[in-house]
Parts: structure tokens; C-alpha cells; sequence
């Protein structure tokens, strides 16, 4: 069986947590707890493109906050 986070055909929500993080999650599974959607179900291309548009900076919030950059 081959990993549904990696389906180029699948279709994929974007969510995000407290920290900012963001993540692809297959849209057919569960949003874990502590994670909310940034971007409803689309294609795999169209997460990644949001992903990569929105999360321009990897630092968790509270390292951005706690370098007092917020």
C-alpha cells in the first residue's frame, strides 16, 4: 500500500497549528487534535503551492515571539 500523504492524485487539506507549522493532511483522514484547516480539501499541487506561499518563515511562533520579531 502506498502512503496517502504522497497520492498526487488524492485530494488534501492544508492545517495549521498554534505554532504556525503547517501540514498537507489527506483529506479523507481525521484533523488531529491541536490542528486547525488553513485551506479546505483541493488537489495535492494546490496545498503545496499554498503551503509554500503562506509559510514563508519555519520558525515555530513561539521561538519568532521569544526572539521578539512578532
Amino acid at each position: 500500500m502506498s502512503n496517502p500523504f504522497d497520492d498526487p492524485d488524492g485530494t488534501f487539506l492544508v492545517l495549521v497549528n498554534e505554532e504556525g507549522q503547517h501540514s498537507l493532511w489527506p483529506s479523507f483522514a481525521e484533523v488531529p487534535a491541536g490542528w486547525t484547516v488553513a485551506l479546505a480539501e483541493t488537489d495535492r499541487q494546490s496545498c503545496l503551492d499554498y503551503v509554500e506561499e503562506n509559510w514563508t518563515d519555519m520558525r515555530p511562533l513561539s521561538l519568532v515571539r521569544q526572539m521578539g520579531e512578532a
